[in-house]
């Protein structure tokens, strides 16, 4: 079992789901990131409590090497979508694509059909493949 898979099953006996992780460094600091959601929402007291049940499992099966800092949190409204499940779930929301073409597209997102993103735009229902895009969020009208 990998650490992503033990970090999972923490993650879901809070009654949440583990939506990704990430190695990032800001200020000279490397930092674990674990992005959690839940059925009407991710609070605080949810990211205490999961960090404290990961911090042990993590002291034994290192995320990354050498010092780091973990954070859990929710990956918020304007969250990146990366994944098949990230899109699936997402249904219904507004997205930005940016495309390898360097072509920009906002829409609804419809779905996601064989590993195609489908999108509701001012132009109709359009599609597009994983290996078009560059980079997907969400994004709300604020």
């Amino acid at each position: 079992m990998n650490v992503t898979d033990r970090v999972r099953k923490v993650v879901e006996s809070h009654g949440a789901r583990l939506y990704d992780t990430e190695v990032a460094t800001e200020n000279d600091r490397t930092l674990y990131r674990v992005y959690v959601t839940k059925e009407g929402g991710v609070d605080l007291d949810l990211c205490a409590a999961i960090s404290r049940d990961l911090s042990p499992m993590l002291d034994v099966y290192s995320p990354v090497s050498g010092a780091y800092y973990l954070e859990v949190s929710s990956p918020g409204v304007e969250r990146t979508l990366k994944k098949p499940e990230h899109f699936l779930n997402s249904v219904g929301e507004k997205v930005a694509l940016k495309l390898s073409s360097g072509e920009k597209v906002k829409g609804t997102l419809a779905g996601f059909e064989e590993g195609d993103v489908v999108l509701k735009t001012e132009h109709g229902t359009e599609r597009y493949g994983l290996d078009e895009i560059r980079q997907a969020r969400t994004y709300y009208d604020w």
